[in-house]
């Protein structure tokens, strides 16, 4: 497997049948968990923005010559937007010195948050997906991650704010 191959199926996991876009989600939860164990949300904050540039790097060499400009075993994709979903646990995690796996509720909204606008690409979502080339490839999922850390840090507003959990 080559280099980019490598990034852009998240090391096979974009081979993984059925629904590759879940399976790479799924496979940035516990990366995600490590990263921010590791360094906290500023480490998380940088390997998401180092994600989303190879992953532009490795969906351009791996579509190369293609005609299909998003095949589905990519997932880089899924992972730096997920891991922008998690911005939303992450950062109140790290700044208030709380276990980020505490935050339990957090990690269930945020995946299927972002699964959702991924899938459904509401918006802003779906006019990124129609632009060709790998950078169209990874702002869908970049922004369906924004749109999914928005969700989630409102469901933790209204659960903490107004019902008092």
């Amino acid at each position: 497997m080559t280099p980019a191959a490598l990034i852009a199926t998240v090391g096979g996991v974009g081979y993984l049948r059925p629904a590759p876009g879940t399976w790479g989600s799924l496979a940035a939860l516990p990366l995600a968990y490590g990263i921010h164990q590791v360094g906290g949300f500023p480490m998380l904050m940088v390997m998401t923005v180092l994600c989303i540039g190879f992953g532009i790097w490795a969906t351009e060499q791996m579509t190369k010559g293609q005609a299909n400009h998003d095949p589905s075993e990519i997932v880089i994709d899924e992972v730096a937007g997920q891991w922008l979903a998690l911005w939303a646990i992450s950062y109140p995690a790290w700044s208030h010195d709380i276990a980020i796996s505490a935050l339990w509720p957090g990690w269930i909204a945020a995946f299927v948050l972002f699964r959702l606008f991924d899938i459904v690409k509401p918006g802003p979502v779906g006019w990124a997906d129609r632009k060709e080339g790998p950078v169209g490839v990874m702002m869908d999922d970049v922004i369906a991650g924004v749109f999914a850390a928005i969700g989630v840090a409102a469901l933790a507003g209204f659960a903490h704010g107004v019902l008092g959990l």
